[in-house]
């Protein structure tokens, strides 16, 4: 199952994938719990409540159970490497092939897309946790088999784990899995999940890392440094395995006609296209001009101005090509402007307030965007984790011990972003921002705004593409009022990801995906070990006891009652200590594709977190218009 769970956002709208794909997927369908039960074995976790598919369900309801298999499904690439050099989507270094770790390895339990809290097993028939919270327990199907016909056994998940946990992999592994003690192997096809305690999103959080088999990188009998595990075809267990691949150009993958699970009741329905063809393109500009020109057949637009103007020609005329808006209920997530506090200019929480007030949302919204988006407000909107009025005596309970530690205007109305229609002005924002600037010691001398030491405020935004300076010349020249240098530097994206990874930039952006259940993935991106940590998620670098201790109070959580005082109370925090300028989300996906070649079932499920996702799983080839 492909997920997301955050990735760099640029003015082009183009999203480019970075944490692991089960990372994402744990993310926004956030998963098993403990809770106080005796010891028990099921067919898969409900958080709160009951499972929406009882044991025995035959197919889920947004899928077609009659679709036909058959045909190409040609899509483009969603990450913006202009190639890729390896086929290990978990190594640190290098770029894998779009959707490759989605396609290519199950793992022991799979989310469905249309409730917020589930987890249905795949390689694992039955999942037993403890009563005190401090085990999970998974055994196998005995059907379950990698590509090269060999079963999936305890010790490959044992060695999948291991491997992830090592060296040669993204750190959010070992901060999503820090409060994970180990895995013992029970029986050949029966592992234990031990955990340092009881946490509410372990047992979903284990299950569905992706397993691979112990043969992949071995070379005359012994295995590589998984470092060195590069070009070696994944042995992995998924519905597709590795076809015809043209370097720089695409890569198809092929469905496996004897794929393992393909009568399961969570794959029924799924895997329809006898082969996925992944296209790569320079820039946006030659992906929509592809489209247009039928190269591909689906693509999803992030950018209300090429929806609204260029997503138009002679088969859209005809028909062949249709624009759709698929309406969802995912969280909003908190796409943002971030600001790297590591840098001295940017410590001071007057200052990072200031230059958010400079930030005209209300005119970007009319005059750039076509008023398609609704403005970013915290960590949690559009779930019941958001905070809003003034603080709950529970939330309350959590902060207080923080005062002087956290902006006081924590303990008051929970933080809204600056507006410039109604009552409020673009003028009086800068007012108010002028007035911070001072308080922190900034006045404006000789031309610019200049410190106690005369040093002028100079920062920079990084971007990958230099249709990036569109979208934030507005934010320059309002600075430029305030005698704030904004420069725009646009480098090549393996540099981009080079500086993120080492966290050399001033401000940035990035599109953080929501969640109805947040949990120690939070920790990546806020905790204070990521950020020391390099290639961490936490890019502003937030270095909290207060936010530590909040996230911990939120993954600790054993109920929805104990949970929500703890998530707001964290939104509070990061609100109000201005490590974020919210940017801007929507309530669709949007999506261009050809209705001649491909057909879709009739239910839209409402969590699909990636569109790319959903059409992989669920589409298939029609064969005739």
């Amino acid at each position: 199952m492909q997920g997301f769970r955050f990735s760099h956002s640029n003015s082009s709208g183009v999203t480019r994938p970075t944490r692991p794909a089960w990372g994402r997927w744990v993310l926004s369908l956030a998963s098993a719990v403990w809770v106080a039960l005796p010891a028990w074995g099921a067919h898969g976790y409900a958080l709160w409540g009951d499972l929406k598919y009882p044991a025995g369900f035959t197919h889920f309801d947004y899928v077609n159970p009659q679709a036909p298999k058959g045909g190409e499904l040609r899509l483009v690439s969603n990450v913006r490497s202009s190639t890729f050099d390896k086929y290990n989507p978990f190594t640190i270094k290098g770029s894998a092939p779009a959707y490759l770790a989605g396609l290519m390895f199950d793992s022991l339990l799979v989310g469905s897309l249309d409730e917020t809290a589930a987890g249905y097993g795949l390689l694992a028939e039955d999942v037993t946790v403890a009563p005190d919270g401090l085990s999970a327990t998974f055994r196998l199907r005995p059907q379950a088999r990698f590509h090269n016909g060999s079963p999936v056994l305890a010790l490959d998940v044992k060695h999948s784990f291991d491997t992830l946990m090592g060296p040669h992999t993204s750190p959010a592994y070992k901060t999503a899995l820090e409060d994970v003690a180990g895995l013992d192997v029970l029986t050949e096809r029966t592992v234990r999940y031990r955990f340092k305690k009881p946490n509410r999103e372990l047992p979903l959080t284990v299950g569905s890392l992706p397993v691979f088999s112990r043969e992949w990188g071995m070379e005359n009998g012994k295995p590589k440094p998984f470092n060195e595990v590069v070009t070696d075809t994944p042995i992995g267990s998924g519905p597709y395995t590795i076809g015809p691949v043209r370097f720089g150009k695409d890569i198809t993958y092929v469905r496996d006609p004897a794929y393992w699970a393909r009568e399961l009741p969570v794959r029924v329905g799924s895997g329809n296209f006898d082969r996925i063809t992944v296209k790569i393109y320079k820039d946006n500009t030659a992906r929509l001009e592809a489209l247009k020109a039928g190269e591909f057949d689906l693509m999803r637009f992030f950018s209300a101005g090429d929806w609204a103007r260029r997503v138009t020609g002679k088969k859209f005329n005809t028909g062949e090509l249709v624009k759709a808006e698929l309406a969802h209920r995912l969280p909003t997530g908190f796409q943002s402007y971030v600001f790297n506090t590591r840098r001295a200019m940017l410590k001071d929480v007057r200052v990072r307030q200031a230059l958010g007030l400079a930030l005209d949302y209300e005119w970007m919204n009319r005059q750039m965007f076509y008023n398609a988006y609704q403005r970013v407000n915290g960590l949690f909107g559009n779930t019941d984790c958001a905070a809003s009025g003034e603080p709950s005596a529970d939330e309350l309970a959590l902060l207080s011990r923080w005062r002087g530690q956290v902006p006081p205007a924590v303990f008051g109305p929970m933080a809204l972003p600056p507006r410039t229609d109604g009552e409020h002005s673009l003028r009086g924002n800068l007012l108010q921002a002028k007035q911070l600037l001072a308080d922190a010691g900034w006045v404006f001398a000789d031309g610019a705004l200049r410190n106690a030491q005369g040093q002028a405020m100079e920062l920079e935004y990084l971007d990958s593409n230099e249709s990036g300076a569109r979208v934030v010349t507005p934010w320059i020249r309002n600075l430029e009022k305030l005698g704030i240098t904004l420069k725009f530097r646009p480098v090549d994206f393996a540099l981009y990801q080079q500086r993120l990874q080492k966290f050399e930039f001033d401000i940035t952006s990035m599109a953080f995906g929501g969640t109805h259940n947040p949990g120690q993935e939070y920790a990546d991106l806020f905790g204070s070990k990521a950020a020391n940590t390099e290639d961490s998620g936490n890019f502003a670098g937030v270095a909290s006891p207060a936010v530590d201790a909040l996230i911990t109070a939120m993954t600790a959580a054993k109920t929805k009652a104990e949970l929500l005082p703890a998530c707001r109370a964290l939104e509070r925090v990061i609100a109000h200590s201005h490590y974020l300028v919210p940017q801007w989300s929507a309530g669709t996906h949007r999506l261009a594709y050809n209705a001649w070649r491909l057909a879709r079932p009739d239910v839209v499920p409402p969590y699909t977190q990636g569109a790319e996702a959903w059409v992989m799983d669920t589409w298939w080839h029609r064969t005739s218009p």
